[in-house]
């Protein structure tokens, strides 16, 4: 095992120019309207400093992802998928190294401005649903709106609008209680959806669901996917990665290896 990480850190050292390279040209092509690339990160590095003792997460990680890729991020507990999703979604700030989202420098901004950006560009979808068990499906879905100061009749209609997307629009007067678990789950993508974000960020969103209810929840995915929006989920199961365009595998807080493939057909 020591054998096959040396070996993964060695391939990621070898490819440490001509990614840098890459995300340099990245910049300049961005910049200049030519490309489309939604993140870029840089040496982002994440350290924990535990007692006497400094954790390295994330050690270096250099990325790109365009508007409209559906990706997976994958590795082994300890490899820093969680970390690196964290930061992406800005709730979080590196140790070291740059992130740009959407044109945005974000590494060095302070907590209000860091939460104006997760309101207005990212949708999280969480493995534990997190919805107010009093609260219908409608309401759930409308609390971003709340928060942005949005009115009560501009915000049902986009809370009812993002239900329609997930195939819940029968449901919304209902209750958690009253809901399966890919129904809750649905609502919650459909809460994530209602701001209409660039990115939709989904940690694990089917480790509480059966086979059968995972699917249902992926076959979603793939249909937003189709729709445009841009996708990154952080997952330990194949089967789910497998819905995704590209995957990007994590070992000991890098880039170990990164897949693109034929893209799935929604509904597989």
């Amino acid at each position: 095992m020591t054998a096959v990480l040396e070996a993964l850190r060695g391939r990621n050292q070898d490819q440490d120019t001509r990614r840098t390279r890459h995300l340099d040209d990245t910049r300049t092509m961005t910049t200049n309207g030519q490309q489309n690339g939604m993140i870029l990160t840089h040496g982002l590095t994440k350290d924990y400093v535990m007692g006497a003792e400094t954790v390295r997460a994330l050690r270096g990680v250099d990325l790109r992802i365009d508007r409209n890729e559906y990706v997976a991020i994958m590795g082994p507990s300890g490899s820093g998928k969680s970390t690196l999703m964290n930061l992406i979604g800005c709730l979080d700030t590196p140790t070291a190294g740059e992130y740009v989202l959407n044109g945005q420098p974000v590494q060095d901004l302070d907590d209000d401005e860091l939460a104006r950006i997760r309101n207005r560009e990212i949708g999280f979808v969480f493995q534990t649903f997190n919805l107010l068990p009093r609260a219908t499906a409608l309401h759930n879905v409308e609390l971003p709106l709340i928060y942005a100061g949005m009115g009560s009749k501009e915000r049902q209609r986009r809370a009812a609008g993002a239900l329609e997307k997930v195939a819940l629009a029968d449901r919304m007067d209902h209750k958690p209680n009253e809901l399966s678990g890919g129904q809750r789950q649905r609502v919650a993508i459909a809460r994530a959806l209602v701001n209409e974000p660039s990115i939709l960020l989904a940690d694990e969103p089917t480790g509480n669901l059966d086979s059968s209810t995972s699917s249902e929840i992926m076959d979603v995915f793939d249909g937003l996917h189709g729709t445009g929006q841009t996708i990154i989920m952080v997952t330990h199961e194949a089967s789910i990665a497998a819905h995704s365009h590209r995957e990007i595998t994590l070992v000991d807080g890098m880039i170990a290896e990164e897949h693109l493939k034929t893209p799935v057909p929604t509904g597989h």
